[in-house]
């Protein structure tokens, strides 16, 4: 009985991952064509030629919008984090009055669909003379970001053994010097895989970055490059969009793949326990 559970639950493991995996393969084999040739369902390249990848570099002005993505995403994981970790070292170990009603505020920002806020964003971005700059896309992903953030890091802290911080209070650490120095090394993980998803939302955000700054190719992040670089008739081979496809997700994969361990061990790390 154990054996074919295992083996049931392997094989859907695997369809799974083959499911997930399909589009991607299926991009990646167009972008290996020949450039010029035509592509027709799921055809095998008789050869790897990265011309279409060089096309699309040059072309889409990449370079330029994968260093935007970078910086954006950096700056919002950062600011993200600075707030969002001693927010929910706050709501999980300290007593302070309208907890409870914060909490629910910040509940709020969990369940409220982000696309509702975007109008609202625009007119406050060109209320401030933020629209077509980096501000516009870096403080309000920050502001979005806050939430999850808040309460995922809330539950990595509440997690931690009481005794941790009653041995900081008795050799007469601040709170601020609990978390700093006891309770911050002990959820390193849970902050790295905050981290990453933080990072993967901001540098695959669309929306935002497309109605926040849409005059400017200087700070468009590479998601909107590629769709307009998609949508223009002269870019309409199909290996050559297919090859800046992977050029922009390329950096997310990689860097997901280098800090897997990290990620599944700081889920883990932060899993409610009330």
């Amino acid at each position: 009985g154990g054996r074919a559970e295992g083996a049931a639950g392997h094989a859907l493991l695997v369809v799974a991952s083959l499911t997930a995996l399909y589009p991607f393969a299926q991009i990646l084999l167009v972008a290996l064509h020949e450039p010029g040739a035509r592509v027709s369902g799921f055809s095998i390249p008789d050869g790897v030629h990265l011309g279409n990848f060089t096309t699309a570099w040059e072309r889409g002005l990449l370079s330029h919008a994968l260093l935007s993505s970078l910086l954006v995403a950096a700056a919002v994981v950062l600011l993200s984090l600075l707030v969002a970790v001693p927010a929910g070292y706050a709501f999980a170990c300290l007593v302070f009055p309208l907890r409870r009603a914060l909490l629910g505020v910040l509940l709020i920002g969990l369940v409220l669909p982000y696309e509702v806020t975007v109008i609202p964003l625009y007119y406050q971005m060109r209320e401030w003379g933020l629209l077509n700059s980096y501000a516009a896309l870096i403080l309000p992903q920050v502001g979005l970001s806050l939430a999850l953030g808040t309460f995922w890091m809330r539950a990595a802290f509440g997690a931690l053994p009481p005794s941790l911080r009653e041995a900081a209070e008795i050799d007469g650490a601040s709170p601020l010097r609990t978390l700093r120095s006891v309770l911050l090394p002990v959820t390193l993980p849970a902050v790295a895989s905050l981290s990453a998803l933080l990072f993967l939302y901001a540098w695959n955000e669309f929306l935002l970055a497309l109605v926040l700054v849409p005059a400017d190719p200087r700070v468009q992040t590479a998601p909107v490059a590629l769709s307009f670089f998609a949508g223009d008739r002269r870019n309409s081979d199909p290996g050559v969009t297919a090859a800046a496809a992977v050029l922009v997700a390329l950096p997310v994969l990689v860097a997901y793949a280098a800090l897997q361990r990290t990620v599944v061990r700081g889920m883990l790390a932060g899993a409610v326990k009330e």
